[in-house]
């Protein structure tokens, strides 16, 4: 993980959380007085953050010392241990909410998205599951690589990443005058050729009007599972095929099995639920 970016993070974190310091424990606790204490996933799931968690706790008091017992990806039942922290005990309770608020956070993205993994292979093994844009502003970072450790896979990170026509995008250049088919065949020839194009289409009409052009993937936006199936027939392997749009657990083995490429999950980041995490005295 990228400890500049993580490091930000965490800053912005810590200075929300100890602006004027903790003035519970700074009047209750000695500054000597050390202690031992135990990171214990009270729920069943996937664990992420471990590498955060620590990093807070260093940033917090460098002499804290930190003893991973899992590492991220794992999967844990209820009660595990995590990890050991020892150092100062001012220190580990002032750096106690936001590492665990950061680990709450980003095991319940990992477990949500395990859970949308495993639907979705019962119907295909080369699916692969996706998140979007849709994460907690500042958290962008963490929020994507939470669903790497639950098995899913990024889309692009920002809007810099790669090229996404979306149906705005097409109305606008419309109402401008614009035929959006040139316009993608120029913008084709200016931008680097690393740089990957994806074109959102709603109807069936739509990407057929749209097959002749070099596209990479197309976005299939919150089709039914029967045009999926069979837009997947008419893009005929000329480029990949990625399901959007109305995906829950309750669909995605049903919108896996019509054979497309990706399917991307806004409820992965969005919708997630915190994992239960606490940090208890040995």
């Amino acid at each position: 993980m990228n400890h500049t970016i993580i490091d930000t993070i965490i800053k912005t974190g810590l200075q929300e959380d100890l602006t004027w310091g903790d003035i519970t424990t700074e009047e209750l606790i000695d500054n000597q007085a050390k202690s031992e204490l135990v990171l214990i996933q009270k729920q069943e799931g996937v664990v992420a953050g471990l590498e955060v968690a620590h990093r807070v706790f260093q940033l917090v008091d460098p002499t804290i010392k930190w003893q991973s017992i899992v590492k991220d990806g794992d999967f844990l039942q209820e009660k595990s241990k995590i990890a050991k922290v020892t150092g100062k005990s001012r220190s580990l309770l002032m750096a106690e909410r936001l590492a665990l608020n950061l680990m709450q956070r980003m095991s319940g993205i990992a477990t949500l998205t395990r859970l949308f993994v495993l639907k979705a292979n019962q119907s295909s093994k080369n699916v692969k599951i996706l998140d979007t844009r849709k994460t907690t502003p500042g958290l962008r970072y963490l929020e994507k690589y939470a669903v790497r450790m639950g098995g899913g896979f990024n889309h692009r990170y920002n809007l810099s990443d790669s090229v996404l026509i979306k149906d705005n995008h097409l109305a606008i250049m419309l109402a401008n005058g614009k035929d959006p088919h040139a316009s993608i065949a120029e913008m084709k020839k200016r931008i680097p050729h690393t740089v990957k194009i994806e074109l959102e289409v709603d109807t069936l009409e739509q990407l057929k009007s749209f097959l002749d052009l070099d596209i990479d993937t197309y976005l299939l936006d919150n089709m039914s599972c029967q045009q999926l199936s069979d837009a997947v027939s008419m893009i005929n392997g000329k480029a990949f095929s990625e399901a959007s749009g109305g995906i829950s657990l309750c669909n995605i083995a049903e919108v896996a099995a019509t054979g497309v490429d990706f399917i991307s999950v806004g409820a992965l980041t969005h919708s997630a639920p915190s994992l239960d995490i606490s940090l208890d005295f040995a």
